[in-house]
Order: structure tokens, then C-alpha cells, then sequence
């Protein structure tokens, strides 16, 4: 079944909406969605693993999970429990979205191994060598001098902002083959067109979501620091940034439905139980 999109201009102020659904499915859901996103974290560390195509496969996993977490919420949104499933569930459709699928993610991982290719050209021999200056304990100075290189910068630079340019083709194009039976094609150029027309939105969002991770940060490291166990911080910040994560992959289904089908009203779970 293919169910009509139609592509509706956001105000600004809903990126933060988006955010304040996902917490709320995350608060009905907390051990389901928390288990389907160490779940999703483990099978790409394990496709990593595999040799020769396993970072191309972990790579093109990334589309479909995106897919899977959204699927997630709107199994919660129904007040049903999601599970493992979700994530199958896209290959599942028809023989014809299910090509699409593999085909978008096939695309999504060569673009963006072509994209850390280039990065890793560019500050991957710099990068080891403060690895290893790291590892062997050296100096302070020795691995101030080796993190100044600007490669290290253009490197990252290129790595990141490469990564989030490539996420907005690819944001909404699962659902809108999933929902919308849009072509690849098709899907590709009406997720870019979202992202545009409501880049404001988007923009808040994208703020918001690091604001929460900076603050997250701040105050695990106080709160540690004050209690004299600094060195638990990084587990605590692993826990808390997997939290968080949980709670940003959740509101991706907000932000498409306000996109394209008939909105994310305010009281979306207001009194439900």
C-alpha cells in the first residue's frame, strides 16, 4: 500500500517539538528502544568486524536502521512494545521496496566511503602517529605538536561536514520508499527538498541536540569531578550518550511526518498512558 506524502512547509519552533515527542516515546518505551539501540550498535560493530566487506556492509546498514528506529516509534504511537523486527521489517514490504532499500543503501555506503577515503588521505597518517604518541604515554608537548597538524583539521573537517552534507539526501529517502513507494531517485531529491524549504527547523534541531550533548558532557564531568571519580566519567558519558542517541533516533519519525504526511501535533502523546 502506498500511502500519499505531500511535502508541507515546518515552522522553526517544531524542531524543537521533534525532540520533545522523542523523549516522550523514549519515556513510554525505555528498555525497548534502549535495547534496539544497543542492539543496532552491536550488529555494526560485528559487521565492522567482518573482513573485507564489513565496513561497506556497516555502512549501508545505517539507512535501514534509520528506517527501523522510526518504524520503532510508530509501533510505540500504536501502544505496541517494538521489537528486533523493525529493523527486517523494510525488506519485508514488497520485492520492489525492497530493491529500492538495498539500492539506496548500497549508494549511501560507496558515498560515504568515498568520503572518508578522502579524509583518512588527508590526516590518516598524522592521526596514527598521535594514536600511537598516545598509546606509548610520550610527552605533553610531543602530542600538543602532533594534534596541531593542520592536516588533522581538514581531515576532520572533511570526514564531518562530508558525512552531514550526504545525510541530507538520505534523511527521509527509507521512509519515502517505505511509505511513499518513491523511486530511489525521487526519494533522494524530495529529502533534500524538506531539509531546504525547512531548514530552519532543522537548524534549531540540529542546535538543540547539541546543546544536550555539550550539556550532558558538563555536567557528568562536574558531577565526577566533585566526587573524585574522574576517571568513571567516560563510562557514564558512554551510558548517557547512548541515552541520548536512543532519544534522537526516536524523533526522526516526528520530523518526517511533520514533512511530508500531516503534521506532529503539539498533544501527539499528550494524556496517553
Amino acid at each position: 500500500m502506498t500511502m500519499q506524502l505531500h511535502l508541507q512547509d515546518v515552522p522553526a519552533r517544531n524542531g524543537r517539538l521533534w525532540i520533545r515527542h522523542g523523549f516522550k516515546v523514549f519515556q513510554r518505551q525505555p528498555l525497548a528502544m534502549a535495547a534496539l539501540m544497543g542492539l543496532s550498535l552491536m550488529i555494526s560493530v560485528l559487521l565492522a568486524a567482518l573482513p573485507l566487506v564489513g565496513g561497506v556492509l556497516a555502512l549501508m546498514a545505517v539507512p535501514l536502521c534509520t528506517l527501523g528506529f522510526m518504524l520503532a516509534t510508530h509501533l510505540v504511537l500504536q501502544k505496541k512494545v517494538p521489537t528486533a523486527a523493525v529493523f527486517f521489517a523494510p525488506l519485508r514490504l514488497t520485492p520492489e521496496r525492497r530493491q529500492r532499500q538495498l539500492v539506496l543503501s548500497a549508494s549511501f555506503a560507496l558515498l560515504a566511503w568515498l568520503v572518508l577515503l578522502a579524509a583518512n588521505a588527508i590526516d590518516g597518517d598524522v592521526t596514527q602517529e598521535l594514536m600511537d604518541l598516545m598509546a606509548k604515554q610520550a610527552s605533553s608537548e610531543a602530542i600538543a605538536n602532533a594534534a596541531t597538524d593542520p592536516r588533522i583539521l581538514w581531515g576532520s573537517l572533511l570526514r564531518f561536514g562530508g558525512l552531514a552534507v550526504l545525510s541530507v539526501p538520505y534523511w527521509h529517502a527509507p521512509a519515502l520508499i517505505h511509505w511513499g513507494g518513491q523511486s530511489v531517485g525521487q526519494a533522494l531529491f524530495s529529502s533534500t527538498l524538506a531539509l531546504w524549504r525547512n531548514k530552519a527547523a532543522f537548524g534549531l534541531n540540529a542546535l538543540l541536540w547539541a546543546a544536550l550533548f555539550l550539556t550532558m558532557s558538563g555536567v557528568i564531568t562536574l558531577a565526577f569531578t566533585a566526587l573524585g571519580m574522574l576517571q568513571a566519567a567516560p563510562v557514564a558519558m558512554m551510558v548517557g550518550g547512548m541515552l541520548i542517541w536512543t532519544v534522537f533516533y526516536a524523533s526522526l519519525y516526528f520530523s518526517f511526518v511533520d514533512c511530508f504526511m500531516f503534521g506532529a501535533p503539539q498533544n501527539l502523546l499528550d494524556g496517553q498512558p
